[in-house]
């Protein structure tokens, strides 16, 4: 290892530069002077590297020994990732807090994943060929997920050797003899390099919409499973709400949650909240399915780069599995911004508002790792990894250059509004600046698996909206005296459309979730109140008398119906509408 050592020549906040390193290559780990801290080169001219250094870098000077260990980032991947909370570079912080306390320490080497816990390995392959991500056993990590003991994906061969038992991660279960003649000894852990995308067989298109039981994503923008989409918004306009509403509701087996240079406050409601949680697909606390990456404002700024990248690994290899898997990174700027102080401290030229040139390429491919694929293996398995990316833009403008970068790749974009938000109106998202690119795509599924009249309806719902939009600035212009009756009726419905459908209570009990069947029905109810006003309306019928009608307020209050009473609670609405319009159609005659 001597001969892949150096020497400190310069240190600048996170940024080391190291003499002496020709034999180190690029994105090499190293440890740092005698206190053994975690860097990575980043850039190599000639004998100098530069490092970024994952931990405080104060009190540290020239002179000291920079050590590489000759492989790159990885993460290792096992049993024991759910459930548990790791920083930006997968060092476990409950180990980390046994260990040195509440406050970190630099230096402090505890393994990712616990040496000491044994797991109850349950063998399913049989001896013969295997290939890269065969399933060769499971492990039941907690109560829902049962963890599969996969092939790595770049071994083939013949397994000659597996054992069931109890096992520790770092104890060999079996063995493969490899197609080089080698013996691989097979581990319940596996370790990947994070900037590595791990491989498949195929993508699929996205064609399947992730469920999230928010009303005015999955009915206007929904996303795909395998999709990605992007949430920015100004301070106070709910980015993190919805974020957590997505974790806790979004029809996904695994979640994994990347608080990424946000503020710590926000990381401890998750971890206050989640645990608590019962979570509807399982009936268990939502932890049993997730996995937490806390790199807050105050930790070290260069571990944010790494901590995107550590979340996206762990979520592609349960990917791999064949499970849906949801990673909600919040946010993106602060990982930009962590971009950008490298940059600068590596003299590099800036690009615009001092972002390097290259933000936009690493946002791709950061986002390009999403999608619904066939994995590597035998058996076909499908599995998706869905990213949803918090954007956090200054003062709201997403002009500026990362939500701009983001806009481009993403297919799906929930934009946030500060005057919604003022309104109490959550979540929330502009249904006139939002868009989602998947909807011709999930057509056929909405068509299949909920009502043939789901799209027909979503369109009308949209259309009414924008009417609204066009018809408030003509009353903002002459009055709402000057409108036609028909054009009035119309904006009552649509204001019952934003009230009583796009709004939705994230803390009610019965609110907080809608399934597609029960959107649907609201849906139908509102525009079947539309309908039938409009030909009273054709009738002579008044238009102050309509849109007064005892039945609205009962319209209004179906979103905190349950779901196995609001098919009848829809029948008594009908029931009950229908016969005040007669009413009010009679008064009129």
């Amino acid at each position: 290892m001597a001969d892949k050592s150096g020497i400190i020549k310069k240190v600048s906040g996170p940024l080391v530069i190291a003499g002496g390193m020709r034999d180190a290559n690029m994105y090499d780990v190293v440890r740092v002077s005698k206190l053994g801290l975690v860097g990575e080169i980043i850039e190599m001219h000639g004998e100098d590297a530069s490092i970024q250094v994952y931990e405080e870098t104060s009190g540290m000077g020239p002179g000291e020994e920079v050590i590489s260990t000759g492989a790159p980032l990885s993460v290792e991947l096992g049993p024991g990732l759910i459930k548990s909370i790791y920083d930006g570079i997968q060092r476990p912080l409950d180990a980390i807090m046994e260990k040195a306390g509440t406050n970190l320490e630099r230096g402090v080497d505890v393994p990712a994943l616990s040496r000491e816990k044994k797991w109850d390995f349950v063998p399913t392959a049989k001896l013969g060929r295997v290939e890269g991500g065969d399933v060769l056993g499971t492990v039941q990590e907690t109560d829902v997920v049962s963890h599969k003991i996969m092939v790595p994906p770049d071994v083939n061969g013949e397994l000659i050797e597996l054992n069931s038992g109890s096992y520790t991660v770092d104890e060999v279960v079996g063995k493969i003899k490899t197609d080089k003649g080698e013996i691989y000894e097979v581990k319940l852990m596996q370790k990947w390099p994070v900037r590595v995308g791990r491989p498949y067989k195929e993508k699929l298109s996205p064609d399947v919409p992730l469920v999230t039981g928010q009303r005015v994503i999955d009915t206007l923008f929904p996303i795909a499973k395998g999709g990605v989409g992007t949430v920015p918004g100004p301070f106070g306009s709910g980015k993190t709400v919805v974020q957590h509403q997505l974790a806790k509701w979004a029809d996904a087996d695994i979640v994994v949650y990347i608080g990424c240079g946000e503020r710590g406050n926000e990381m401890t409601d998750v971890l206050n909240e989640f645990p608590e949680i019962k979570d509807p697909r399982t009936g268990k606390t939502l932890m049993e399915r997730t996995v937490l990456i806390a790199n807050t404002s105050d930790m070290p700024v260069a571990a944010r780069e790494a901590s995107i990248y550590t979340g996206i690994t762990i979520a592609e290899y349960f990917r791999d599995m064949g499970y849906s898997v949801v990673l909600l990174a919040d946010s993106t700027s602060r990982w930009a911004e962590a971009l950008r102080e490298m940059s600068g401290r590596l003299e590099e030229m800036p690009g615009e508002e001092g972002y390097p040139a290259y933000l936009a390429s690493r946002l791709a491919g950061f986002y390009e790792r999403a999608g619904r694929v066939v994995s590597k293996g035998s058996d076909g398995r499908v599995g998706a990894l869905s990213i949803v990316g918090a954007v956090s833009p200054q003062g709201g403008d997403i002009s500026e250059p990362v939500s701009q970068a983001t806009l481009r790749i993403v297919k799906v974009f929930w934009g946030l509004d500060s005057s919604l938000a003022y309104r109490r109106h959550f979540p929330a998202i502009n249904w006139l600046k939002s868009y989602s690119l998947y909807l011709d795509m999930m057509e056929k599924w909405y068509s299949d698996n909920v009502s043939p009249d789901w799209m027909p309806q979503r369109n009308r719902i949209m259309a009414l909206l924008q009417d609204e939009a066009e018809l408030d600035e003509i009353v903002k212009l002459v009055g709402m005296d000057a409108l036609v009756a028909s054009d009035r009726l119309k904006l009552e419905v649509a204001r019952s459309i934003r009230e009583d459908y796009l709004h939705q209570d994230a803390f009610h009990e019965v609110d907080t979730y809608a399934s597609l069947e029960k959107q649907c029905v609201m849906m139908r109810l509102l525009l079947k109140f539309y309908d039938m006003t409009e030909a009273a309306l054709k009738d002579g019928a008044s238009i102050n008398k309509l849109v007064s009608i005892p039945a609205r307020e009962r319209i209004g209050r179906i979103k905190y119906v349950e779901e196995n009473k609001v098919a009848a609670e829809y029948d008594a609405i009908l029931t009950e509408l229908s016969s005040e319009i007669d009413a009010i159609k009679r008064e009129e005659k």
